[in-house]
């Protein structure tokens, strides 16, 4: 009502409508008379001024008035003290804006600086690890560049588990760094593909600088797959013209200027891969730049020309390297280039290649020496003498230091369909004699001789021994056997 309200006995004033609650917390104070005055701001009550008195009693206009009277400073100290607090709230409310702000403020330009910095290092023809060590100087802890296969370029943050490789993929679909723990992750695509990750392990650090530098990082890495691919392009037409017109003039010239010497030896390597031409072609570039050869694409297959020897150590490299980076089986078939003949060579790691997948092992790398028997027809030198030493080396060499007669025991044992007891009577020996000298033939040949690829194997180095295929070690002395 706005007015003044006075009973000089409340429990037995029937005016109010009396509730439990009120009626107990009366009862408790010993309350009886009260009297309550508003406490008004202009027209609005903000609250009532109560005087009460613990026996029953009327309240004189006089007593009302004095209390109307302190009511209307009350409401006007308490109205006060609201705008001092609104004020004080607004005050403080407004220094924090002004520390955000200046905060802000302060990261931008340290971002900006760093930013100046990674730019400025770039310019004057630095690396990701320089820029690894602008970031970790401005912001503390420890930093990782990780490639888009996931291998560290630079730095070390120690072991990662999967989940900070879904944090880094989801970093690259939100556009911005991620937190995994103590990890601030930032990860930078084009066109879907994976540039590079940082990671840093830091519990507070801003998060812009560690985005800008990710972006520098990712602009590096293409400045670098440019450089590699124009480098890439000349290095793979030259391997062309080497492959496809060999007596082109002026393509030693070509190569030594790339900084390759022909004269020097050379493996060729072919890959045959699932089609995957770019990443393939992208590897075979990196190889050949990082090795100072040469690389091409030439359909689902690359090309390598490497310095070196050893063809099929080579090929079981590459393979295993090109297809963990594919994720799928590469396969490689190798050659030694003889002299300057790259096409020959090209074309004997071709049919390497394409025999392995024949034979069903898709992602291995072999040279036609690997490859048995088969190197024989897959191979353009046909280095026959060399299949015979592999494969019957250790027998032929033991009979000519022994003075036995291993050889024609093994050739008369496979004519014989494997029978010791027909061996023995087409030689016209005892059957204890053959089974001792098989004995033996097994501890020159190794476990697994009477394998069936192993023995065909056996049987067609007897038959060109037999054809004269072969060279033998000085003989030194008999042997009983």
């Amino acid at each position: 009502t706005a007015v003044p309200y006075a009973t000089a006995d409340y429990f037995a004033d029937a005016r109010f409508r009396h509730k439990d609650d009120i009626d107990e917390a009366v009862h408790e104070e010993g309350l009886v008379a009260i009297l309550g005055v508003p406490l008004r701001l202009g027209q609005r009550v903000i609250g009532v001024l109560m005087a009460a008195n613990r026996s029953a009693r009327p309240f004189h206009q006089e007593e009302v008035s004095l209390l109307a009277s302190l009511a209307a400073h009350a409401a006007v100290a308490i109205d006060n003290a609201r705008l001092l607090q609104e004020t004080r709230n607004a005050l403080e409310e407004l220094s924090h804006a002004h520390r955000t702000v200046r905060e802000h403020g302060e990261a931008v330009e340290r971002a900006a600086m760093a930013h100046d910095r990674m730019t400025s290092l770039v310019l004057r023809g630095g690396g990701i690890e320089d820029v690894a060590a602008v970031v970790t100087d401005v912001l503390g802890g420890s930093l990782a560049v990780l490639d888009d296969l996931g291998r560290a370029i630079s730095g070390d943050v120690g072991e990662l588990d999967a989940g900070v490789f879904e944090a880094a993929q989801a970093s690259r679909a939100l556009g911005r760094t991620v937190r995994r723990g103590d990890l601030l992750i930032a990860s930078v695509d084009v066109g879907g593909e994976p540039l590079c990750t940082l990671i840093l392990r830091s519990d507070d650090a801003d998060e812009r600088i560690l985005e800008r530098a990710a972006l520098v990082c990712a602009l590096l890495l293409l400045f670098r797959r440019s450089v590699a691919e124009a480098e890439g392009r000349v290095r793979g037409e030259l391997l062309d013209d080497l492959i496809s017109r060999p007596g082109s003039p002026g393509l030693a010239d070509r190569a030594r200027r790339l900084g390759v010497d022909l004269g020097a030896p050379h493996v060729v390597v072919v890959l045959k891969h699932g089609g995957q031409r770019e990443r393939a072609a992208f590897w075979a570039s990196s190889q050949a730049t990082m090795r100072h050869g040469l690389a091409a694409g030439r359909g689902d297959e690359v090309v390598l020309l490497l310095p070196g020897r050893n063809a099929g150590a080579a090929a079981q490299r590459a393979a295993a390297e090109l297809s963990a980076s594919l994720h799928t089986p590469a396969t490689a078939g190798a050659c030694d280039v003889r002299g300057q003949e790259v096409a020959a060579a090209y074309q004997e790691a071709r049919r390497c290649a394409e025999a392995l997948i024949a034979l069903g092992r898709a992602g291995d790398g072999a040279s036609a020496a690997e490859l048995g028997f088969l190197g024989l027809l897959v191979g353009d030198g046909r280095d026959v003498r060399g299949f015979v030493r592999r494969v019957l080396g250790a027998v032929v060499d033991y009979d000519a230091r022994r003075g036995t007669a291993l050889v024609a025991t093994l050739a008369a044992y496979f004519g014989s369909g494997g029978s010791p007891s027909r061996t023995a009577e087409a030689m016209h020996i005892h059957v204890n004699t053959v089974t001792q000298r098989l004995d033996r033939i097994g501890k020159l040949l190794g476990d697994g001789w009477l394998e069936p690829e192993r023995a065909l194997e056996i049987q067609l180095a007897l038959r060109l021994h037999r054809l004269g295929h072969t060279s033998t070690t000085e003989t030194v002395g008999p042997d009983p056997i």
